[in-house]
């Protein structure tokens, strides 16, 4: 929108610089630190007025809600704040013109799983037969829904059908090697739409258990990302990374600046010990947009790697349960992960900041290993 404003408001030279992707980066990840950071107080001033607040007694775990037991009250649903601060900066820095055609998909899409994450997070909170929210089943099926229509969205009013032969399933380290997804008119592409964005926020989902655990490992994965849909977007870096060129992915460097803007904003707040949980509406929201910004760029397999955090805390559930359901035994002593060291003995914020470090080396490694073939 500021692009589009600029020539009516600022000098040429002024409004030359609204042309840089780096220079909107820098402005939606500010702008999106400032909105968290001015409507945040008030937004858990309300939601403490509402008394929507986070409930530690529903668990099924005696151990967890005793660790836990001096969280109960304490605001949730601040992801209204940080998903609205992230989608207003999106909004203004962003362009929708000419190549940038993915922009306003990737705005629909964070949006509609923000709103998916509310629906849970008001049924779970205010409705006292379903204190777990709404079921997987529907919880599931409605970020199914969604991830499904956005595909479509970029297959064929975006353009990637008729792009480059259609989207491709590029392997990392592999110079001349890809998997077609555009055969069967390009059925493929949808479902891999749907496993990463889907999987991509109910990991950020899971991993959101402890203060600033989920926030953190978010700013780490989006400063990744923001390099690598730069890299991706521009027709010289991607020739010298021997990685494919998408043009208007460059776009997403500036959504994922939002997203690192957003997330600092939250963790404001929600560094120990927390003033506000994010809740589902926050989780599903940032993690939609994470997947959306592998989709885009065509580096779907290397999300493994910048999220690897969510990954493993997704797959130890995976794995906690299948192996009960199989064995009658389970492998940690609770999941997702990060509780599993809580149960051990663990500080919370030592083992947060741990986790932090973690998806660090692995967003850096991401990085690193970008351009080996």
């Amino acid at each position: 929108m500021i692009h589009w404003l600029a020539p009516f408001l600022f000098s040429e030279d002024v409004c030359r610089l609204f042309s840089y992707v780096s220079v909107r980066a820098a402005g939606a990840a500010v702008t999106a630190f400032l909105l968290a950071i001015l409507f945040g107080p008030r937004v858990i001033a309300w939601l403490r007025q509402l008394g929507i607040r986070e409930r530690t007694d529903e668990t099924g775990s005696k151990k967890l809600e005793e660790l836990h037991a001096h969280k109960a009250g304490t605001p949730t649903m601040g992801g209204l704040f940080v998903l609205g601060a992230i989608l207003l900066s999106c909004s203004l820095w962003m362009r929708f013109d000419g190549a940038n055609r993915f922009s306003l998909p990737g705005i629909v899409l964070v949006a509609g799983f923000a709103a998916v994450g509310m629906w849970d997070d008001w049924v779970k909170l205010t409705d006292k037969t379903r204190k777990r929210g709404i079921t997987k089943r529907e919880k599931q099926g409605a970020l199914t829904l969604l991830a499904l229509l956005v595909g479509l969205w970029l297959l064929v009013p975006a353009g990637l059908q008729q792009e480059m032969g259609g989207p491709h399933l590029y392997v990392p380290f592999v110079k001349d090697f890809s998997i077609d997804l555009a055969v069967w008119f390009g059925v493929p592409f949808l479902l891999i739409a749907i496993a990463v964005l889907t999987g991509s926020a109910n990991a950020v989902n899971l991993t959101d258990g402890l203060d600033g655990l989920a926030t953190g490992c978010v700013v780490t994965a989006a400063i990744a990302y923001a390099v690598i849909t730069y890299a991706v977007g521009r027709v010289d870096w991607a020739q010298y990374l021997l990685v494919p060129h998408v043009a208007g992915a460059t776009e997403m460097t500036v959504m994922m600046a939002a997203l690192l803007g957003g997330a600092l904003g939250f963790l404001w707040f929600n560094a120990a010990p927390a003033m506000v949980f994010m809740g589902d509406v926050g989780s599903l929201g940032l993690g939609g947009a994470l997947g959306y910004a592998a989709l885009v760029s065509r580096t779907e397999l290397v999300l493994l790697v910048v999220g690897g955090v969510f990954v493993v805390e997704a797959l130890s559930v995976i794995l906690q349960v299948a192996s009960f359901k199989l064995r009658g035994k389970r492998i940690f002593k609770c999941a997702p992960l990060h509780h599993h060291f809580q149960f051990g003995g663990m500080p919370e914020t030592r083992v947060v900041v741990r986790t932090w470090v973690v998806s660090a080396l692995l967003a850096l490694c991401s990085l690193a290993l970008f351009k080996v073939r």
